[in-house]
């Protein structure tokens, strides 16, 4: 996130894509539904049991991480599925389930015949888990106990934390200030632990409320303001970031 992964407020990096299609190619529709197949089978939630041999967890921070890894020449190269793709495949060999030999052998069976058959499905058990999981949902909230160092209206400072492999912190708000609009009920996990970044067991969430001339001074429209929701380890009360700053 703070290299090739979040590049709000920088500029001269060419033209933005404006494709508004979900999905622009049939293939992408195959992807989108093989990570949510690996995410209902990985949940913990109590779903069917299947005959399912993927005994590993995937989640949606594992595919960022995933995507995240890739080379910065890369991940501009790529589009938005084919990092998905990269990910998942990485995942897959990582854990076992496939070598990179046997994938590039595949692989290289469907290049020399687009026509090829995929393989089919064909276990209802695995169907019924997934749609459940669909349905059901998976939620982040937990009814935990947690105390609340903010309150709507505080002024809050944005902390620089060290990232390593993942974070939920976009760049361009470290060593920012802003206002807390709003305080959400409960706490909230995180789907990885992120190490040094600070995230992953139940805390609060706020929602902070920036001005974009304080984020990009001189260089920014008036007349709106910016909102993100920011896990509590990312936030700090200004005079603790000033202390940090004169030492």
């Amino acid at each position: 996130m703070k290299l090739q992964h979040y590049l709000g407020g920088l500029e001269g990096l060419g033209p933005v894509s404006t494709e508004t299609r979900v999905f622009v190619e049939t293939w992408e529709t195959r992807i989108f539904g093989i990570h949510t197949a690996m995410m209902a089978l990985s949940s913990q939630l109590p779903l069917p049991r299947t005959s399912s041999t993927f005994t590993t967890v995937w989640t949606w921070a594992d595919l960022r991480k995933g995507a995240e890894s890739l080379n910065p020449f890369d991940y501009f190269k790529f589009r938005y599925y084919e990092k998905w793709l990269g990910g998942i495949s990485g995942y897959f060999i990582y854990n076992g389930y496939i070598t990179a030999k046997e994938l590039d052998a595949l692989t290289e069976e469907y290049y020399n015949d687009p026509s090829k058959s995929v393989p089919a499905a064909g276990d209802a058990a695995i169907d019924d888990r997934v749609v459940q999981y669909l349905v059901e949902g998976d939620s982040p909230k937990r009814d935990t106990n947690v105390s609340f160092d903010f309150a709507v209206g505080d002024f809050v400072s944005i902390k620089n934390v060290p990232s390593i492999e993942h974070t939920r912190l976009p760049g361009f708000l470290r060593n920012k200030n802003g206002t807390v609009e709003t305080v959400y009920d409960g706490a909230y996990v995180y789907l990885c632990d992120t190490g040094t970044d600070g995230i992953g067991a139940a805390m609060p969430v706020y929602c902070i409320r920036f001005e974009p001339e304080d984020l990009w001074p001189g260089n920014a429209e008036k007349n709106f303001s910016l909102y993100a929701d920011l896990y509590a380890h990312y936030l700090e009360a200004p005079a603790a970031a000033s202390a940090k700053q004169a030492a």
